[in-house]
């Protein structure tokens, strides 16, 4: 039977409001304001992730992912409106969520920030475990989640995980392996050295690819760099594909990639796992999410 991924990622809902900056004051959400209101909100266009959930939803896939970068410039009121977007959705209990740069763009108090979407972020045991890597399962599906977003100097966007997410990660991975479990790993950074420019980077992406292949996994999924991107992964297990989404929000000019969402059908057959990717995007022309490329990964990807 086959089990089918919604994953879409880089939202940025707007609008950003000089309340936003100043009612929660700091020199980088000045910074952030300020790019919003003369650049990125030509780029970002809430009408557009509001077409990729209907879409999504129309779908109807067994469980949607999303790798974060919900906001702009994490102030309360963002939070706020941010929540009621992601719980149009449905259930957080069918709706993975991991946090991006941007949802940590400073310190902030985590009950009136990303701890809001705390039913979003959490496995399946007790719902006062918040700790990252988490991890659900759903069905033959193991969906782990890692928080690589840590609030950085102000021209910085770049990600870190930590020796304790990476310890315990492997030794999820080794464990669900040996159950039998398709492995799905989120993370907002590209998890792989050179997939980001320096400045954007995960600081140890190089430690982290080490822990894919020893750990194994089928799927890592991930946004951040705003474009489709595809990369395989020699595992102890076999090979996983590394696969990156462009935004859901951005429009399709200067060089962007239109807004976008994929779709994973996992399945089993002949003892191996078999991953199908279709790319669902947005057609400026008739301002519908239309299939792009599909295929089989390690196949025709």
């Amino acid at each position: 039977m086959n089990f089918t991924l919604a994953h879409f990622s880089d939202v940025h809902l707007g609008p950003v409001g000089m309340g936003d900056v100043f009612n929660d004051f700091r020199l980088k959400r000045i910074i952030g304001g300020l790019s919003w209101r003369f650049r990125r909100r030509g780029l970002h266009i809430n009408s557009h992730a509001d077409d990729l959930r209907a879409d999504i939803l129309a779908q109807k896939p067994d469980h949607i992912c999303f790798t974060g970068d919900l906001v702009n410039i994490a102030s309360k009121a963002e939070f706020r409106r941010g929540l009621t977007w992601l719980n149009s959705f449905g259930a957080p209990s069918s709706v993975t969520m991991v946090p991006g740069n941007h949802d940590a763009y400073v310190k902030a108090a985590h009950e009136t920030g990303l701890g809001l979407f705390n039913a979003f972020m959490q496995g399946d045991g007790s719902a006062s475990d918040h700790a990252f890597p988490f991890v659900r399962l759903r069905r033959n599906v193991a969906i782990i989640g890692l928080n690589s977003a840590v609030p950085q100097s102000l021209r910085k966007a770049g990600g870190t995980l930590g020796p304790q997410q990476r310890v315990a990660l492997e030794q999820r991975l080794k464990d669900l392996g040996a159950r039998g479990f398709y492995r799905v790993v989120m993370i907002h950074h590209p998890p792989l050295p050179g997939l980001a420019r320096p400045r954007k980077a995960l600081t140890d992406a190089p430690e982290l690819a080490e822990v894919l292949k020893s750990g194994g996994t089928e799927l890592v999924i991930h946004g951040h760099n705003h474009k489709t991107m595809v990369h395989p992964l020699e595992t102890a297990s076999g090979t996983a594909f590394v696969v990156g989404v462009p935004s859901a929000s951005m429009v399709d000019r200067d060089g962007h990639e239109s807004a976008q969402w994929n779709e994973y059908s996992v399945s089993r057959a002949r003892g191996q796992w078999f991953t199908r990717l279709t790319i669902r995007r947005l057609d400026g022309g008739t301002g519908r999410f239309t299939n792009g490329r599909s295929g089989v990964l390690g196949e025709d990807f």
